[in-house]
């Protein structure tokens, strides 16, 4: 009787080890993949499928956090441009929290000289919380994604519903193309 307790337990600590080991290494999955960066690519997208950084919030809302995605680019730019910001609107795989409404639709995006125009749906202002963090986080996450993969582009110009508009919700100054702004970015917290 003792004997097949002893190898009941045995079997049981085997079983819960293998589980743990298969358990850690899909956990560590996950977050190499979710912090995984990448070379930006080159000025004119790639046809193909590319590892790309995106900007999202950080899980306390303080500050931007990247996250590296693999996705689909096409030609030309402005179409790799659209597809970049159509995978941030569809929010983070991580612990990161989305930065923009998941109804947010992109429109267009044109490329004139070193500036990306994209146009988004009115939505975005209609969902968007209001204050001027969530405004910030939002927009400086596409503007910050665009500049880090694409180098060509400088800045970026919004458009709602094929429109200039002055503001979104009355924080920030959108008359101009917005800058990218690396100091929004809280680094990712080192693997200990």
């Amino acid at each position: 009787m003792k004997r097949r307790t002893s190898r009941a337990k045995g079997t049981l600590l085997l079983a819960f080890l293998v589980f743990a080991v298969v358990l850690g290494l899909l956990v560590f999955q996950k977050y190499h993949t979710a912090t995984r960066t990448a070379e930006p690519p080159p000025a004119t997208a790639p046809v193909g499928s590319a590892v790309v950084t995106l900007f999202f919030a950080a899980s306390d809302g303080e500050g931007l956090v990247r996250e590296g995605r693999e996705v689909l680019l096409e030609e030309p730019l402005e179409e790799g441009v659209r597809s970049v910001v159509e995978e941030l609107i569809s929010g983070p795989v991580g612990d990161l929290a989305p930065t923009l409404p998941a109804s947010t639709r992109v429109l267009g995006v044109q490329v004139v000289g070193d500036v990306a125009r994209v146009d988004l749906g009115g939505e975005l202002r209609e969902s968007l919380p209001s204050g001027s963090s969530s405004e910030m986080t939002a927009l400086y996450s596409i503007v910050d994604t665009v500049a880090v993969n694409f180098p060509a582009i400088k800045a970026v110009q919004f458009l709602i519903e094929g429109v200039e508009v002055a503001e979104l919700k009355g924080h920030l100054d959108l008359r101009a193309p917005l800058h990218p702004d690396f100091t929004l970015e809280k680094k990712a917290p080192a693997i200990k």
